[in-house]
């Protein structure tokens, strides 16, 4: 069932409450699920104490982790700006979002995610959250199949088909994707 922002007739100041409270939720969400992931289980694995690594190595990871979070901070605006929802599954999206980056891959967020892991392994030089990174990647995989495409599917139905056919889960594709352009 479609809320009723999707009317033409639903008042600009309705609209404006629901990207309100989209913000809002979006925001709460992102503290406490890439927040914990990213940020909290990576300094309770480390206590983020550097083992001094190479340069390179310090260099590289902190590249990893500005990228993440700025594909992060997108991928979350897209949900609130185009979708007019959050990430979290108990307040989803009124239309499905695929601008931005989510024409080049259908997951930035936790592809973002497992960045900034990979980043802050390579930034402190502590191997230890290689295998964290890891066991994240296995779950946010197991949680897409089970989970996330079933009811993406039953809730958009032949437009996250096509989608899905067109852009790929995890390695981003070169060339944007336009919903216009055949699969």
């Amino acid at each position: 069932m479609r809320r009723l922002t999707h009317s033409p007739r639903v008042p600009a100041y309705a609209r404006g409450v629901r990207r309100l409270e989209a913000a809002v939720g979006s925001a709460v969400f992102l503290l406490v699920a890439p927040g914990v992931m990213a940020g909290l289980v990576p300094w309770l694995l480390t206590g983020w104490d550097s083992t001094d690594p190479p340069a390179l190595l310090v260099v590289v990871g902190a590249v990893l982790i500005a990228a993440g979070v700025a594909v992060l901070l997108h991928a979350f605006a897209r949900f609130v700006l185009e979708g007019s929802g959050t990430p979290a599954p108990i307040a989803p999206t009124e239309r499905l979002v695929v601008g931005g980056l989510y024409r080049h891959v259908r997951n930035p967020m936790y592809v973002a995610v497992g960045a900034t892991i990979v980043g802050q392994a390579l930034l402190l030089g502590r191997p230890v959250l290689l295998p964290y990174a890891a066991l994240f990647w296995l779950v946010v995989a197991a949680f897409v199949h089970g989970y996330e495409e079933p009811t993406l599917m039953a809730r958009y139905g032949e437009e996250y088909a096509a989608y899905r056919r067109a852009v790929p889960a995890w390695w981003p594709r070169l060339r944007p994707w336009s919903p216009d352009q055949p699969s």
